[in-house]
């Protein structure tokens, strides 16, 4: 799906149309928040784990929003194209895609990042999951 787009997950089938799910995306929220508020202080021998914390809120968060709209979107590469192409949100994009390779070469490839790039990275995710929940606070639900 290199150079792919939001058009060509729906063609696949890996983001569908559905009827917006609105328990479910209060559930993913509520979630969320939760997994947020386990997080105690960073520290070099944590600092892998409060990353994937904080990555794994925020997609609960993106999957809540588009569940209000109608999708579900079964992987994290049409997430960044359903940031990109449906939100319009070209900058949140670019964050999201630099937080998705670095929680890829985590999970998959075991490489740990050291304290100072974890530290940035929760930081991104802090400011995204603060623009998902300023978008969110908009929907009613």
């Amino acid at each position: 799906m290199k150079g792919a787009d939001w058009k060509e997950c729906k063609e696949n089938g890996t983001a569908r149309k559905i009827t917006p799910d609105v328990p479910r995306a209060k559930s993913l929220i509520e979630t969320a928040e939760e997994r947020i508020s386990l997080n105690s202080e960073i520290t070099p021998k944590n600092c892998n784990f409060v990353f994937e914390d904080y990555y794994t809120s925020l997609l609960e968060l993106i999957q809540a929003m588009a569940f209000i709209k109608g999708y579900n979107i079964l992987n994290h590469l049409c997430i960044g194209y359903y940031i990109r192409d449906v939100m319009r949100r070209e900058d949140l994009h670019a964050l999201f895609e630099d937080l998705r390779y670095k929680r890829n070469s985590l999970t998959y490839y075991g490489r740990r990042m050291d304290f100072e790039t974890a530290s940035e990275s929760i930081e991104k995710c802090r400011r995204l999951i603060k623009e998902i929940k300023e978008l969110l606070k908009k929907e009613e639900i």
